[in-house]
């Protein structure tokens, strides 16, 4: 798993006013669940549709249509076009909020 502050451009809505692309991976899983997989995902912040692309992307790594150098190469590219399809907003859901210093 990477540690660092990474550049998401490539998971991004396009046009979003942010001042930065920049988020830190915390912790990001799949598990194996009674009717599919859940995909699991903790971060200090989130573009928009972040984890819809990153999701669709990562299918396409687990499908065999994508390999981690390809994946890599996504992220590096900073380009939205690049990435997978995002995943359909249905199933996705919020579970906690964390404020530092709170």
């Amino acid at each position: 798993m990477i540690r660092s502050t990474i550049d998401f451009t490539s998971f991004s809505k396009l046009h979003t006013d942010v001042k930065t692309n920049n988020c830190r991976i915390i912790d990001a899983s799949w598990k194996r669940e009674d009717k599919g997989y859940l995909f699991e995902i903790k971060a200090d912040r989130f573009l928009r549709n972040m984890v819809r692309s990153l999701t669709g992307t990562l299918l396409n790594v687990g499908q065999g249509k994508l390999d981690f150098n390809g994946f890599k190469k996504i992220v590096e590219a900073k380009d939205r076009a690049k990435a997978g399809q995002s995943a359909p907003a249905h199933g996705l859901f919020l579970v906690h909020v964390d404020y530092p210093g709170m």
